[in-house]
């Protein structure tokens, strides 16, 4: 490592501090007897004020400088602003002045010139800056007659493009140029690093090296001690262009751990963290349903908005498939194209067994977004396949419904509008596609005046909806809403909430008895409902201090009350997954959709608590709601709303530091604290070390909706780091539903879903490990089995 300029002793560095050098002055530097340290015999040279060279004097003393009086005085430099009429010439940031000469700021401690050879030689702490350049060197010579500048010693040079480059010597041009150069090392701005022997600099930037290696890895651990680097690239020639920013390699190989495994043919890396046309590393994959897959691709980059990348997968057990991704941002937006194609057998979904005729298989994934002006937006996805077993198959995705959108957007100061449409693609094996809907158009609109009526905001809605199905029930809606509220502190510090809502409904349906559940249903034809709210919520918080920290609690109670609402005439399409939680216990509206509407009068009451103490937060909610009346057909048996008293529901979370995070989610029967809801979320550890546990029972009982089934889960994940860079890492998701909780299904209690371990290998610049996973669960010709995969990540080189 070079030594700061400001290090140098003051005495030494005010010899030539910032003197200033054009390409023209470095003849007075050659003509000026400086110091001549070398033999005893040396003759040195006597100039007239002009600069011409005089008569030999043999026995001339070598001259040593001491201060920058001296060296004004040897160089016939008059004293500052003595006859000058302007300023010297600006320069620009290349260091060229408007004469078209390079300005050089110079520095050294200790400067001698050799009269006999016209070298000059600075030494000590020298730093040579230009523009944007500028060279630090234990010594730099400078020979009159060639021009060439010579660094040698801890050289660093530092192009215009912010790269530093590392040598023991490096041959300059006087144009500031660097040449040839000895045991280098290229430090990129944008990461990487390029070592070799020998190279070259030419005039134009380009760096030509032989035998040269290159990295994208860090030379020294987080300690400051050296290391050697997990990965690298050795090739024959190598040659960096500033201009274009690419590094081209020729003669290639890559080598992990110090060990040559692969060769990579043309390729190129750019500097500046983009990308360039070529071949990407391949994947290796083995699969119950596939065998042995290899899949290579080739990059193809058309501009810096623009790619293509083409893939091949070839398998041992199924026919080979090809892929495409096209991306393509624009001025307005940016949008996306992958597609997969293949031609094989599939497995029949009903009888299990390959169908003899061969077929296209295939699937395609789209999506943008385009900002059409500062409040307008169009946002849209495609997602279809071929059949449903496909995606699982190839292992692309394991959704069980593709969702295709479109969406026009409008974002105001005071407005929202959208006009939307989706289509679903089921790719559920017991699901006739005919029963999915299509929602178009989906249009919702809104506006908040700004002024204030009676003291609060008013928010303005209108929306409509259409569902359609091939052999189902239709739906069309519409509505208008219109909402006041209004919110105060009490001189005693409580918040309060008034809120008044009035909302009229029109409804058309057919078709409805095509509906299994029949509170789903509503009655066919036309329908109109009109709906009135009126609630007041209060929150009374208080504040003090325990266990050194600070304890918030605050009570709440909320009342709602509207009148009679003709629920069960109308379709519900949007509301049918109720399921009273904390999320939802004091919204005005507990169905999650417009289509129901809880009617007549409830209290809720409940509290938050919350503990802060260094390193510690702990929070918690409980509550609990009470209807006026009993009549609560809407709600079935079972979600817990269903009576006058509701059942508790309630949410814990517990932090400490980022070690630990723990979320508590529950529901107890009101009668006997039956536990109907239990769900657990906890991390535990650092970020590499670290283990996670998820777990969900819902136990309610509710047997007359198939959308509310009981379900018991278990999912768990674990990594644990050794040895600075390694990890191993296991996860599993596990089915712990019984017949008693839900009939339909064959599970004993504990039918495994899907299981994962592997190791892996992680640094600053590489990543790379081995995965196995088991899928215990065949659907169509998606088999179950084990799946092993090896893939690994280089920087600065975009394998993945």
């Amino acid at each position: 490592m070079l030594p700061p300029a400001d290090r140098a002793p003051p005495a030494s560095r005010e010899v030539l501090h910032a003197l200033t050098l054009t390409a023209s002055a470095f003849a007075l530097f050659a003509a000026a007897p400086l110091a001549a340290q070398s033999a005893a015999d040396d003759v040195g040279t006597v100039v007239d004020p002009s600069g011409q060279p005089g008569d030999p004097q043999p026995d001339a003393e070598p001259v040593t400088v001491d201060t920058a009086e001296d060296v004004d005085e040897l160089l016939g430099i008059p004293e500052p602003n003595a006859g000058l009429d302007a300023p010297p010439p600006p320069t620009g940031d290349d260091g060229v002045n408007a004469e078209g000469n390079r300005e050089i700021d110079f520095e050294a401690d200790i400067l001698e010139y050799r009269s006999e050879s016209d070298i000059v030689t600075a030494r000590g702490n020298v730093v040579l800056r230009s523009g944007d350049r500028s060279l630090r060197a234990d010594t730099v010579s400078w020979n009159e007659g060639t021009g060439e500048i010579v660094a040698e010693g801890r050289v660093r040079f530092v192009d215009e493009n912010g790269n530093q480059l590392f040598s023991e010597r490096v041959e300059l041009t006087d144009k500031f140029e660097a040449g040839a150069m000895d045991n280098l090392l290229l430090a990129l701005r944008q990461g990487g690093r390029l070592a070799a022997r020998k190279g070259v600099r030419e005039n134009d930037g380009t760096v030509a090296l032989e035998n040269a290696a290159y990295s994208g890895c860090e030379v020294v651990d987080p300690d400051g001690c050296p290391r050697e680097p997990s990965w690298r690239i050795t090739a024959e020639r190598v040659v960096y262009s500033p201009e274009l920013q690419r590094i081209k390699f020729t003669g290639a190989y890559l080598e992990l751990f110090g060990a040559r495994i692969l060769p990579l043919p043309g390729l190129t890396v750019r500097t500046d963290g983009g990308a360039v046309s070529g071949f990407l590393v391949p994947d290796l994959r083995f699969s119950e349903s596939n065998g042995v897959e290899v899949s290579g691709s080739y990059y193809i980059r058309f501009a810096d908005n623009r790619d293509l990348t083409l893939t091949t997968h070839v398998y041992t057990d199924a026919a080979p498939m090809v892929a495409a991704q096209w991306r393509h941002l624009t001025e307005s937006g940016a949008y996306q194209i992958t597609g997969y194609a293949t031609h094989s057998q599939r497995i029949s979904t009903l009888t299990g067994t390959a169908d003899s005729a061969e077929e296209f298989r295939g699937y395609v994934f789209a999506n943008g977004r385009f900002q059409l002006s500062p409040d307008w937006s169009l946002t849209g996805s495609i997602r279809r396949s071929t059949d449903r077993t496909f995606l699982r198959r190839y292992d692309i995705s394991r959704d069980d419904r593709l969702r295709s959108t479109v969406e026009l957007e409008r974002i105001g100061k005071n407005t929202y509008v959208s006009l939307a449409g989706w289509a679903t693609q089921t790719l559920r094996l017991n699901q006739p596609q005919g029963e999915v809907p299509v929602a178009l158009p989906v249009f919702d609109a809104r506006w908040r005046p700004d002024t204030p009526v009676l003291g609060g905001q008013i928010e303005l809605q209108g929306n409509t909806l259409s569902i359609t199905r091939k052999d189902g029930q239709d739906t069309q809606r519409a509505f208008a809403r219109a909402q006041w509220d209004l919110s105060r502190v009490t001189g005693l510090g409580q918040v309060v909430t008034l809120t008044g809502m009035l909302r009229g409904d029109v409804y058309h349906s057919d078709e409805n008895l095509l509906t299994a559940t029949a509170s789903y249903r509503g009655n066919p034809g036309w329908e109109f409902r009109g709906v009135a709210l009126g609630a007041i919520d209060v929150q009374w918080p208080f504040v003090g201090n325990a266990l050194g920290g600070t304890v918030v609690w605050t009570p709440r109670v909320q009342l709602v009350a509207t009148p009679p609402i003709k629920n069960l005439a109308i379709p519900n399409e949007d509301a049918r997954a109720i399921d009273l939680e904390d999320s939802n216990l004091f919204a005005l509206n507990r169905f999650p959709g417009y289509d129901r509407v809880e009617d007549g009068a409830r209290v809720t009451y409940g509290f938050d608590w919350s503990l802060r103490i260094p390193d510690w937060e702990i929070k918690t909610n409980v509550g609990q709601s009470y209807r006026l009346d009993s009549d609560r057909d809407i709600f079935p048996v079972g979600t817990g709303l269903s009576e006058r008293f509701s059942d508790f529901v309630g949410r814990t979370e517990v932090r400490y530091k980022n070690f630990l995070r723990l979320t508590h989610r529950f529901r107890l029967d009101k009668d006997n604290l039956a536990i109907r809801r239990n769900e657990v979320d906890a991390t535990v550890g650092s970020n590499k070390t670290y283990a996670e546990l998820g777990y969900v029972r819902l136990n309610r009982d509710i047997t007359q909706v198939e959308d509310l089934q009981d379900r018991e889960e278990l999912r768990g994940a674990v990594r644990v780091a050794f040895a600075n860079y390694w990890s191993i890492f296991g996860s599993g998701v596990f089915n712990l539903t019984d017949r008693n909780e839900d009939p339909t299904l064959m599970s004993d209690g504990f039918d495994p879903i899907r299981t994962r371990l592997g190791v892996a290998y992680q640094d600053d610049c590489l990543e790379l490990g081995l995965t196995w996973r088991r899928d215990y669960i065949t659907a169509g010709d998606a088999e179950r089995g084990d799946t092993f995969q090896v893939y690994f990540s280089l920087r600065n080189l975009g394998f993945r």
